[in-house]
Parts: C-alpha cells; structure tokens; sequence
C-alpha cells in the first residue's frame, strides 16, 4: 500500500468516490489484486448463470405465446463509463431524453454487474421529477404467493406440475391488476381469498418461506407473463408523467419500449473486479471502525484497518501469504 491515506471523511462516504481512492491506494497490491480478480471472476459466473437461465425463461414465454420470438427494441446507446464519474454517465442521459423528463420517459440500463447501474440509477431518481424505480421482484413474488395459496387449498406442497399449468399461470395473471391508489401506484392481487394492495404485504407474506424458496421456479416459467405485465404497467405510469427507471438483462427489457436505451460498460473490465472488491473493502472497513473511540479516530488508523481488512478478505478469498486480520481497536 502506499503512503497515501484512505480519510475518515471519504470512507463515510460509501460511494464511488471511496471505492475510487481505495482503487488508488490498492493498485499495486498484489492481495487487492489477487481479491479483484476473485470478485471479477465471481461476478462473471454469475452474469451467465443469471442469463442462461432468462434465456430458458423466455424461451418458455415464446413457447407458450406471451412473448414473440422477435423483439423490435430500440437500438441501445453504448457509454463506455471508463474515466468516467457518474454525474458525468447521468448527464449523457439527461441530454438525451431533454424535455421528455417533463411528461413522462422510460429509461432502460443494463450492463454487466459492477459497471455502475445501481449509482447511475440513483443519481437519476435524485435529479428527475416525478421518478420511481421498477422492478419486476414483486410481480414474480406476487405470482409464486398465488400459486402456493393454491397449492395449499388442494391440499398438497408446493408443486411445478400442478400449480404452474398454462391455464393456471393465465389465471394468475388475471387475478393482478397495476392500479393508481391514494398512496401511489402499485400492483393489487384479487383472487385465491387474496385482496390486497402489494406494498402492504411485501415486507411479511411476500417474504414468507413458501413464496421466498419458490421463487426461483416461478420466475423461470412465468418470465413472458412478467415482462408483458410489466410493459403495460409501465405505459401506465408514464402517460401518468411518471419517469421510469428500469435495470435489467437485454434478454427481458428488450420487449419493453423506449426510446431511451442504454448499455453500461468497462472497456477495461479488470475494474468490474477492483469496484466490487473496493465497495466490500469500504464496508468492511467502515464496520470495523465503529469499534473506535473518538479519540482513536484519524485518517492513519483508518489506513491500517483497511489495509488488515484488504489482507483478510484475500485470504478468505484463497490468497495464501497473508495474516489473518487482527484487531487494532
């Protein structure tokens, strides 16, 4: 590591701004080098696990006729983020949907893990009016809750083969409906004995065990009903003047319309790897200092935790030259 220090102020900051100077200082470490291209490496299996199975799921959608085969999208708009700060990524945006953002826009952003949707996302929700986030989580749960409501009212477990039949999925989706209530817009489930607004139920049934270890399965057989619900629910929300913000995998938002289509990317994917190591080693290091008291707190301490902090996630990591983390507190 080199002399520079990582500062109290900036650690607390926990945004790209610490992951940058943690890069900074870190470069030429060869244990954040070698737990760079662990995350690197992590993240990119992950990426094609997550699109091999979308492409099964909207394969079935085909199938069963609830997506065309061919999509007719918008051509998306590359910005290479590299050398980049997000205000600048966000601007590029804002310039390009204009006045738009005064009545009513869908903004579409995919990219790989670590190429800094989540932030350009957030920056965006901060600078334009009227703007939400969508995602298709709770459609998916919402379908999983009614498909072992029935399950359990024909007195059996949860089960694919007789709870996710073309005809019951058709009546499933029947039985959701994207309403604008007096706290918002928001999905409604009617049907099975269930009549209910989602956002009151997604911190509790939604999350219960019998939607949480099912979801997996729905999600895979239902991915064309989902992107179909979603498309007209969307359409809602910005004839509303709602602007939207939707992250994705082309794969799914490819059958969603907008002229506003965006591609992040790193033409120097080594730092997909160095931003998810940063962003773990931020947190962690900020956790650790809560151990001090305020008259330990300076930037040098800050610097060595880090550092201790750095050698330990390598390790975990399988990085085999490193001790093990001690405390300092």
């Amino acid at each position: 590591m080199t002399d520079a220090l990582l500062t109290k102020t900036v650690l607390d900051l926990q945004n790209a701004d610490t992951s940058n100077q943690i890069i900074t200082l870190l470069e030429n470490d060869e244990k954040f080098i070698y737990l760079s291209n662990f995350e690197g490496e992590q993240i990119f299996t992950r990426d094609q696990e997550d699109d091999s199975k979308l492409a099964a799921g909207i394969q079935i959608g085909i199938q069963r006729g609830s997506l065309p085969a061919e999509h007719n999208c918008t051509p998306y708009k590359t910005i290479d983020v590299l050398g980049k700060t997000p205000q600048q990524v966000v601007d590029v945006i804002l310039e390009d949907v204009g006045e738009a953002a005064n009545t009513g826009s869908l903004i579409v952003m995919c990219g790989l893990s670590g190429t800094g949707k989540g932030t350009t996302a957030a920056m965006l929700k901060d600078t334009l009016p009227n703007c939400v986030t969508w995602s298709n989580g709770n459609i998916f749960r919402s379908i999983t809750l009614l498909a072992a409501v029935f399950c359990e009212q024909n007195g059996c477990d949860f089960d694919k083969e007789k709870a996710l039949t073309d005809e019951n999925i058709m009546s499933f989706m029947k039985m959701l409906r994207f309403e604008k209530l007096e706290s918002g817009w928001d999905v409604v489930i009617d049907g099975l004995g269930i009549s209910t607004p989602v956002g009151a139920i997604q911190n509790t049934d939604l999350k219960a065990p019998r939607v949480a270890k099912n979801i997996p399965t729905v999600a895979q057989e239902t991915q064309g009903e989902v992107i179909s619900f979603a498309s007209a629910a969307i359409e809602k929300m910005r004839q509303d003047g709602k602007n939207i913000l939707l992250e994705g995998r082309e794969q799914t938002v490819n059958y969603i319309p907008s002229p506003y289509r965006y591609t992040l990317t790193l033409s120097d994917p080594s730092l997909v790897g160095k931003r998810r190591a940063a962003q773990r080693l931020a947190a962690a290091t900020a956790q650790e200092m809560t151990k001090a008291t305020p008259a330990q707190l300076n930037d040098e301490l800050v610097t060595s935790v880090l550092g201790l902090v750095n050698e330990q996630m390598a390790t975990d990591a399988g990085y085999s030259e490193n001790e093990s983390l001690c405390s300092l507190l």
